[in-house]
């Protein structure tokens, strides 16, 4: 292979070359100033095919599927509030008894405050229920409540329990169990709507008609509750789930000439006497009796309703009083 390949003059140098690396690149640089090739060296042809373009696949752009449409919640319109005042009459003292009446139609809730004076929650649960459905009109939406919150104002005035006459009012009814010949210290009066205050208590249920009355007193820790008459009871429970007072079909002593019995027995008119616990203040009392109050707003009375004919003529006197 050397002798076909080197000329002669180089093999004697080439011999002399005892080194192998030396002599490999020795023979290297003579094949390539020879312009021999290499194997494994030469750049092979290779026939390209022609480059097909990559073909641009158009994917779709997401668009979030729109949002469905709901249709809007119908809106009831707002309930129109609607007052009124009315003067039943006056106190002992000339003090205007002031009745207000919410709403237009649909039947009557009566609610009463402050028949004896030293009882002011009793005045005050009422005022905060006035302050309630004047912001609030949904709540007697499709009824009428009319709300008295003090039926005795000489007596808040004073802080007493009778009027400024010394008359317990809430004794002053002509009841069926009024008695019939009073003892001279009998706190009800000499006989049956010998007060103004009392007077105007019937009156304003003469005129209403109402379906169901709540009477608001107060009394002693522990004796307090949901007293009723007449047929109240189902009312007075409603009451009762709302403002977790116990259930009291009777307060245990003798009650003649009351509200109630006339009211609630003899009427049979459905009449709850709501005793606040004496010793809670009026924000309490009002926490505590809200929602039974408007449950007993909300509450269907049922039943055929009772016309309360003029229960006062008999009893008037000529002062009115």
């Amino acid at each position: 292979m050397e002798a076909q390949i080197l000329p002669e003059f180089t093999r004697d140098m080439f011999n002399r070359v005892v080194d192998r690396r030396s002599r490999f690149a020795y023979v290297l640089r003579v094949i390539v100033a020879a312009g021999l090739p290499l194997a494994g060296c030469a750049p092979q042809q290779q026939s390209l095919a022609p480059v097909q373009p990559t073909p641009v696949v158009q994917r779709p752009i997401y668009v979030p599927p729109a949002k469905p449409v709901v249709p809007a919640k119908p809106t009831s319109p707002p309930v129109a509030h609607h007052e009124n005042v009315t003067i039943l009459g006056t106190s002992a003292e000339d003090r205007a008894i002031e009745m207000v009446m919410f709403g237009r139609s649909g039947e009557v809730t009566l609610i009463l405050g402050a028949f004896h004076g030293n009882e002011p929650t009793s005045a005050d649960v009422a005022r905060e229920l006035i302050r309630h459905l004047r912001s609030n009109p949904h709540a007697y939406q499709g009824r009428r409540v009319a709300i008295v919150p003090t039926v005795n104002p000489d007596g808040l005035a004073l802080g007493t329990r009778a009027n400024a006459d010394g008359v317990d009012l809430n004794r002053n009814f002509p009841a069926s169990n009024f008695p019939a010949d009073p003892p001279r210290n009998f706190e009800g009066g000499p006989y049956p709507v010998s007060e103004r205050e009392t007077l105007a208590v019937l009156t304003a249920v003469r005129e209403l008609q109402p379906a169901k009355i709540v009477s608001i007193h107060s009394i002693r820790r522990g004796e307090h509750g949901n007293n009723y008459d007449g047929p109240a009871r189902a009312l007075a429970v409603e009451m009762g789930r709302h403002n977790g007072y116990p259930l009291l079909p009777s307060m245990g002593y003798p009650t003649p000439g009351s509200f109630g019995v006339w009211a609630g027995v003899d009427q049979r008119i459905p009449t709850v006497t709501l005793e606040l616990p004496r010793e809670a203040d009026s924000e309490t009392c009002w926490r505590e009796n809200r929602e039974a109050l408007l449950a007993a707003i909300r509450f269907p009375a049922g039943g055929e309703p009772v016309h309360v004919s003029d229960p006062t003529q008999a009893y008037r006197t000529g002062s009115g009083k």
